[in-house]
């Protein structure tokens, strides 16, 4: 099975994706969070971050970007294509108000008139493998026979479906049976994204699309970063391996940001993921959560190492 890391904006930036690939690397190919094009044509310097080589060694890296402007398409992804890449990922399944107001990521889906212009653009102008992450429509499952009718007269390198529309955002279910349609119709490779959470997820996955072999991993690696090894039948992750890949994602942060607010706030975030995956973590994770200092947020991490056990997969 082919295993992809999700784009998860603000969270799988390169502080978390080296210390993922250090660690665990067991992905084909890591999407980088979406670069949002300016009006000045500039990279952010958290997007120069991200795209830099130096911040992606060793790694199949794929750039994605989020507009619903060719012109803003074509001039990022020639820079992309400056930094060494070949692939870039076009955003449709981003379900964010306050992207979706502005016509963009999943909110692009309900205009497929000047999406298929869209794309018959920047497909004739831009020289690099173009693959697109797609939700299966704005507010209904229905939407999605045509705006596959769309990509299929294109040359998708493939497209990456969540078969949620964005009305869901992350709620109900993904649904299978609009993505088993997919599988009969698509002209291009197919990759699956959208709950596989356990190796159980997996298996009932690959039960129900024996022919499809190639899975985006997003919350479920944020949950267990361990999960890609788990699907592919490697030991579980010990917990030396885990404290080691947390250590290095902090110390990174510390090094990258300013103030312990600030790091603070993204150590939550993560561990708002991750401390389900230990025995007994309740009380550790209010105390991580509570933590206003470093010190106060380090003992607690600390305690939940050497108090607790890491669950199997």
């Amino acid at each position: 099975m082919t295993l992809y890391l999700a784009p998860l904006e603000g969270i799988t930036g390169y502080v978390y994706r080296n210390a993922y690939h250090k660690y665990f690397g067991q992905m084909d190919k890591y999407f980088i969070p979406f670069i949002n094009p300016n009006q000045f044509g500039h990279l952010s310097s958290k997007e120069k971050n991200n795209i830099l080589p130096e911040h992606n060694e060793g790694m199949y890296a794929v750039p994605q970007i989020l507009t619903n402007s060719a012109q803003d398409f074509i001039g990022t992804a020639h820079k992309l294509q400056q930094y060494g890449y070949g692939e870039v990922n076009l955003n449709l399944g981003c379900p964010s108000k306050t992207v979706v107001a502005k016509g963009r990521g999943s909110g692009f889906l309900a205009f497929p008139d000047k999406l298929d212009a869209f794309l018959e653009e920047i497909f004739e102008h831009t020289d690099m493998k173009i693959s697109i992450k797609t939700r299966i429509g704005k507010e209904s499952p229905e939407e999605f026979e045509r705006l596959l009718g769309i990509y299929n007269q294109y040359p998708l390198e493939e497209l990456i479906i969540h078969p949620r529309v964005q009305m869901d955002f992350y709620k109900n279910t993904p649904n299978w049976v609009v993505f088993g349609g997919t599988l009969k119709s698509c002209k291009c490779s197919v990759c699956y994204n959208g709950d596989i959470f356990t190796v159980e997820d997996y298996k009932k996955f690959t039960v129900a699309f024996p022919g499809v072999d190639c899975i985006m991993l997003g919350r479920g690696t944020l949950f267990n970063p361990g999960l890609a090894g788990a699907i592919r039948g490697e030991a579980e992750t010990d917990k030396s391996t885990f404290e080691a890949f947390h250590n290095q994602i902090y110390e990174a942060y510390q090094k990258e940001l300013y103030g312990e607010k600030n790091i603070l706030f993204k150590m939550k975030e993560l561990w708002s993921y991750m401390a389900a995956l230990f025995t007994n973590y309740e009380k550790y994770a209010k105390r991580i959560k509570k933590a206003e200092r470093l010190t106060v947020y380090e003992d607690a991490v600390e305690a939940l190492f050497a108090e607790q056990e890491i669950l199997e997969s």
